[in-house]
């Protein structure tokens, strides 16, 4: 244990599930608890819960709680047309500009295949409590606030005098329902007044006695460029209806209709459910049959006789039936080999017998002060714990039916968001996902494949009009609404139409972890013939007999053309043959599989995988980026494209690609350890890959540093206080990385 090394420890083998509660070594080991020693000052320190659908920022306020909600279908705009006529011959002007070795023109000219941008995911609204003013008064040194990673529940609590209070926050997926539990000590003690409110053009009133109903609707166009109100198609619509239930001391009445008062009760319990009109994304809202405020009032009908007990075993049935699937546990050991599986318990339990929340003074330990002194202290729970945290955001921001995991999950504070919260898909989207299946969450990995089936059918439109190709295409950034032509803007973003490529990997990954023949068949082959047809009709031959990607970019990435000036358009990116070449492995073999490999389709793979270019090394030893070995103005920059082949894909292998293996050990020297959070975790799993563990533990120590919100912009990458990862601002993707 002196020298710092770490030692995975296997799971008892009898073992078939992690129960903390009966396994002795869980109980002597630190909680998976995300802990505050007081209320959130800011929104990356509030409590992140949600059901995949539903979800909510809890602050923990004393005298005044915010619970800020979102619900996954509240977005901006109408369904549209991502097809433009014009692009075709725009996309000739470019290629003869690449074909002639103009980059620079090349570049400018590609601003004619951008389109426009995407709609912007938004928010619900709030539930607003305020307590009485002897809650100002609390008891110093009595608060406390967490998150249970094995409940998915929040909790606060604090005391006022000789009474305590506490709160219970979770949000149901088998009931549909977020829900909180308010008590005090003693009884009559507990008073406050609850309401909802909403940036978003909105209407609240009471219900009865004990209900507040908000109504409202989304714009129906984004707000940049923003737009005169004449100028608005109808949004989508939502409803949100807040059910009070107190115990039968207490007293309840309404004031100015919009707010609810509670007096003289021993506990309260909120019952919050909301719904929109979005009806799939090739619907209008105008022509949604869907009634959010009846929907949202059935659905609370339909719980009405559970109690919280019941509420609370469904919610922990549902959640531990995932989260229980996987442990891990880390411990210090010397380099001497462990003995046995006896001697590595031994070992971990004399490290962990130290609980951050037993009846001792590590009580008062918040995460943040644990992230703080990571750098020295290096403790292996840590990062027990926000591996754990990775998966509980998946399973709270994902789940079969819903929409998919977003640019920051489902948790938003905005009307106009960092990047419009939307799905990018030239890295983020897909790192949100990688751990669904290695850490054992593949039903969490369904809203992604809805996804793509609906991006296919608008990017079939796409693909034809703009084009002229067969099969699907989509570009670097979408929405709810199944966006799949380029971006606004500059190229060096906006050009990039393997977004739908790289998602179709996920689609063969997920089938050889799950072995799903049914899946295979009904889902991802329709996809990834689609998604083939496509490719083998936008490669075109080039010089040398190779098949070459015209116009290509690299992510977010510029060059110096041989001619001294910028750019970002040439042809054939690493990154461009790199996925196409994972594409056609899999489709490959998903025929061989399903015995389709005489199909017409599989021969012309099979011709084309013969004709890509290899991936080349530069004059400097590193992976090249580009088609030619361009300078490079930027080394240090956050993508990591051109090692696509290696991770998440498959082409780069220590076994069989030694000297590709070492020019991507110098390509990730070259680029630096600093960057954003999900630049952080990339780099994590390629050296990984490079089984270079040293180098992906430096990594992880860099990732592992507190973020001050109110100087974000001294910082790349990093936590904050709540284990939200750091671009920054907020992205979720470094959490699943």
């Amino acid at each position: 244990m002196e020298d710092g090394e770490w030692v995975l420890v296997r799971r008892p083998a009898e073992r078939d599930f992690w129960k903390p509660t009966s396994m002795d070594l869980a109980d002597t080991s630190t909680p998976l608890k995300v802990t505050f020693s007081g209320p959130a000052k800011h929104w990356t320190d509030a409590i992140p819960i949600g059901n995949g659908r539903l979800g909510a920022m809890v602050w923990g306020g004393i005298a005044s709680e915010t619970l800020q909600l979102n619900e996954d279908t509240l977005w901006t705009g109408v369904p549209g047309n991502y097809t433009d006529p014009k692009v075709p011959a725009a996309l000739s002007e470019v290629r003869k500009l690449v074909d002639n070795g103009e980059y620079a023109e090349a570049t400018k000219a590609a601003v004619k295949l951008s389109d426009s941008p995407s709609d912007v995911y938004q928010l619900l609204g709030d539930i607003k409590l305020e307590f009485d003013d002897s809650h100002i008064k609390f008891t110093e040194g009595t608060y406390h606030r967490e998150l249970d990673l094995e409940t998915a529940t929040a909790r606060v609590k604090y005391s006022v005098g000789d009474v305590e209070f506490t709160r219970e926050h979770f949000v149901s997926n088998p009931d549909q329902v977020m829900v909180t539990k308010i008590s005090g000590s003693k009884p009559g003690s507990l008073s406050f007044t609850v309401s909802l409110d909403s940036k978003l053009h909105h209407t609240s009133q009471v219900n009865g006695k004990y209900q507040v109903i908000m109504q409202g609707s989304c714009p129906g166009k984004r707000i940049p460029p923003r737009v005169s109100a004449n100028d608005n198609p109808k949004g989508i619509q939502f409803a949100a209806v807040l059910d009070l239930q107190i115990s039968q001391a207490g007293f309840v009445h309404s004031l100015d209709d919009k707010k609810l008062k509670v007096e003289g009760s021993d506990w309260a319990v909120l019952l919050l459910v909301a719904s929109s009109s979005f009806d799939g994304p090739f619907t209008m809202p105008s022509d949604s049959k869907k009634d959010p405020t009846s929907e949202s009032l059935n659905a609370l009908k339909s719980i009405k006789t559970l109690s919280y007990s019941d509420l609370y075993a469904h919610h922990l049935d549902d959640y531990q039936n995932l989260f229980h699937r996987v442990s891990l546990q880390l411990s210090k050991s010397s380099k001497s080999n462990l003995k046995d599986d006896a001697m590595e318990m031994k070992k971990v339990k004399s490290y962990t017998t130290k609980s951050y929340f037993g009846n001792s003074q590590d009580d008062a330990v918040s995460t943040a002060e644990r992230v703080k002194s990571f750098q020295t202290d290096e403790d292996p729970s840590f990062v027990e714990l926000l591996y754990q945290y990775g998966r509980y955001l998946l399973i709270s921001s994902s789940r079969p039916g819903t929409q998919v995991s977003s640019l920051q999950g489902i948790w938003n504070k905005d009307i106009e968001p960092a990047w419009d919260g939307a799905p990018h898909l030239n890295i983020n989207l897909q790192m949100n996902y990688w751990p669904s299946l290695s850490c054992n969450l593949k039903e969490c990995q369904e809203p992604l494949f809805d996804y793509i089936s609906n991006l296919s059918i608008n990017g079939s439109k796409t693909a034809k009009v703009n084009y002229e190709a067969s099969g699907w295409v989509v570009h670097q950034v979408s929405d709810i609404w199944a966006k799949t032509s380029a971006d606004r803007g500059e190229a060096v973003w906006a050009l990039w139409p393997m977004g739908g490529a790289w998602l179709c990997t996920h689609l063969w990954e997920h089938y050889t972890y799950t072995m799903d023949k049914d899946f295979l068949r009904n889902k991802a082959y329709p996809l990834l013939e689609g998604c083939t047809s496509f490719l083998l009709d936008w490669l075109i031959e080039g010089p040398g007999g190779y098949l070459e990607t015209s116009p290509s970019t690299s992510p977010e990435h510029m060059f110096v053309a041989p001619d001294g000036k910028p750019a970002s358009v040439s042809y054939s990116s690493t990154m461009d043959i790199a996925i196409i070449r994972e594409v056609f492995s899999g489709i490959v073999s998903a025929a061989e599989v399903l015995g389709r490999k005489n199909y017409t389709l599989i021969g012309k793979v099979l011709e084309a995988q013969t004709k890509l270019p290899p991936t080349k090394i530069s004059r400097d030893g590193s992976v090249m980026e580009w088609a030619q070995d361009f300078q490079d103005p930027d080394v240090h920059h956050r993508h990591l494209s051109h090692l696509f082949g290696l991770f998440p894909g498959h082409t780069i292998t220590v076994e069989k690609t030694p000297d590709l293996c070492k020019a991507a050990d110098y390509t990730l020297f070259k680029r630096g350890e600093e960057g954003p959070g999900w630049s952080t975790t990339w780099k994590i799993a390629l050296w990984a890959r490079l089984h270079n563990s040293e180098h992906a533990y430096r990594m992880v120590k860099h990732l592992i540093n507190l973020v001050d919100p109110t100087h974000e912009s001294d910082f790349e990458g990093g936590l904050y206080s709540n284990l939200f990862t750091a671009h920054p601002p907020f992205q979720i993707d470094a959490n699943f990385g």
